[in-house]
């Protein structure tokens, strides 16, 4: 297909261009109703792209125009059967993936680390998690890749798991072995959906790990406001065929109806339609840029005295996940200092590392800004620090031992599947008499939204524990109470 058309941008500029008397949704009539506060600030003409389904620019739950001719232009450069323009974001194409592909009382594999959305798929249809552990990178505190090796031995134990449900790239860019895990669920007639949310670019350059569709996906979602271009809550999902379970994919489309608004935003899917144009025309050099800039930073930044970065090879190099922990800076401290000091925004903090993504759009000036900070920050600490205290495993101990948190926990026991859990009678317990109650809720710390304890699992020590430590130092959790503060949690009443 010729990629150099926006087909669904050309639309709306052709509906514009009638000048319209307009009796439509929304109700600002293209930019003329908008606030001048905000006009004053940003202009008008974006504003006009804001319309809604007409005879010229298509309909998202139904296309047959514009809409369609975009979705198959995005279906081949990404080699998909058949492409979805999600206004929901990723969150609904994970919801969409494992609604079509796990029914009530079926089993499904879902990757520990996976994001919150994975849980509102899994109470949306109310299928039977079988939760299977990536493994653990303790020099960094985080998860690593999901192994083959772990997926056949979880088959050998649940046979009738219909499919497998992972994330990769990982927040932190840890790519798992796509290739090796598709043939592990194709061998026992399961299915493999991932959440490729951070990994729309992997497949326009060869220096990066290979991307889902590539390696054998048969459905895989992918959030292309995250690094290709589009606005915020602005991602696709890819459908390709390997003949497996051919039923699901009459499915997708219907689930989609179920999880997406029926009031699309054209900015949102304009916007989609011209990421993949500048993708299929310039996505190699915007890479290519992105991974320069990268590289460029980590190599400086791992020549500063108690700084490193992370690397390997199943590792999206665009992706720069630093750590101080040598100067006795907690990801949280080493973040705040960035950005107060600095004015140095970095995308996430945990307790040990913090994590930059560069993209396309970056410039040398925003690494240089980065690289200084770093060089600065530590040269501070090295000047603060006793000099009886300057081996770095010293200093780590002697000033981190306040701020280590405890490796993420194993899966807690699950009583009730997530559906069950969410849609039955809770009540409410102190936090600090939570542990051995079954939970009717979602714990989280975010970012990265990575669910400690699911509806439906009994909060194990171990978890309690873990969480103890975001709840004790006041970091952002999902399931804490309307003031931030996770003083009690829903239990279920069994």
């Amino acid at each position: 297909m010729e990629q150099k058309q926006t087909p669904l941008l050309d639309a709306v500029k052709d509906f514009i261009a009638t000048k319209p008397a307009y009796f439509r949704i929304p109700g600002h009539r293209l930019e003329r109703g908008i606030s001048p506060r905000w006009t004053d600030s940003v202009g008008m003409k974006l504003f006009a792209y804001d319309v809604t389904e007409t005879p010229l620019t298509d309909d998202l739950h139904s296309p047959e125009g514009a809409i369609d001719e975009a979705q198959k232009l995005l279906a081949a450069l990404y080699g998909a059967d058949q492409s979805f323009f999600l206004v929901n974001g990723s969150t609904c194409g994970n919801e969409a993936m494992i609604l079509s592909a796990a029914l009530e009382g079926e089993k499904i594999f879902v990757a520990r680390n996976a994001h919150k959305s994975a849980m509102m798929g899994l109470i949306l249809s109310g299928a039977e998690p079988v939760y299977v552990m990536p493994e653990v990178l303790p020099a960094w505190g985080i998860q690593g890749e999901l192994t083959a090796a772990s997926v056949q031995k979880a088959f050998e134990a649940n046979p009738d798991c219909k499919a497998l449900f992972l994330v990769s790239p990982s927040y932190y860019g840890v790519c798992s072995d796509l290739a090796a895990i598709a043939e592990v669920c194709h061998a026992h007639g399961a299915l493999l959906l991932v959440d490729e949310a951070h990994g729309g670019h992997l497949y326009f350059h060869d220096g990066l790990p290979t991307g889902a569709l590539d390696a054998g996906a048969d459905f895989c979602v992918q959030s292309m406001h995250k690094v290709t271009g589009a606005l915020t809550q602005s991602s696709v999902l890819h459908c390709k065929d390997h003949g497996v379970g051919s039923a699901v994919f009459e499915r997708i489309a219907q689930n989609l109806h179920l999880v997406q608004s029926t009031s699309p935003s054209y900015l949102l899917m304009t916007s989609l339609d011209c990421a993949r144009y500048e993708l299929a025309l310039h996505g190699t050099e915007m890479v290519e840029k992105a991974l320069a800039l990268a590289s460029y930073a980590r190599e400086r930044i791992q020549e500063i005295a108690g700084f490193r970065c992370m690397e390997g090879a199943q590792f999206d190099r665009t992706r720069l996940v630093i750590s101080a922990c040598e100067l006795g800076l907690t990801g949280y401290m080493l973040e705040k200092l960035l950005y107060e000091k600095y004015a140095v925004n970095m995308e996430l903090a945990d307790d040990k590392n913090v994590l930059a993504i560069v993209t396309y759009a970056n410039e040398q000036e925003d690494l240089d800004r980065l690289v200084a900070a770093c060089a600065d920050i530590s040269h501070t600490c090295e000047r603060r620090v006793p000099y009886n205290m300057r081996a770095s495993t010293q200093r780590s101990s002697a000033l981190q031992k306040n701020h280590e948190y405890p490796p993420f926990p194993q899966p807690p026991q699950q009583i009730l599947t997530p559906r069950k859990a969410y849609f039955s009678n809770t009540g409410k317990v102190r936090w600090q008499e939570a542990a051995g109650q079954v939970s009717g809720q979602v714990i989280a710390p975010y970012p990265p939204g990575i669910p400690v304890i699911y509806p439906g699992e009994q909060i194990s020590q171990e978890a309690w524990d873990y969480i103890e430590c975001f709840r004790r130092e006041g970091r952002h959790i999902h399931g804490a109470g309307k003031d931030g503060r996770l003083d009690f949690v829903k239990i279920v009443a069994l």
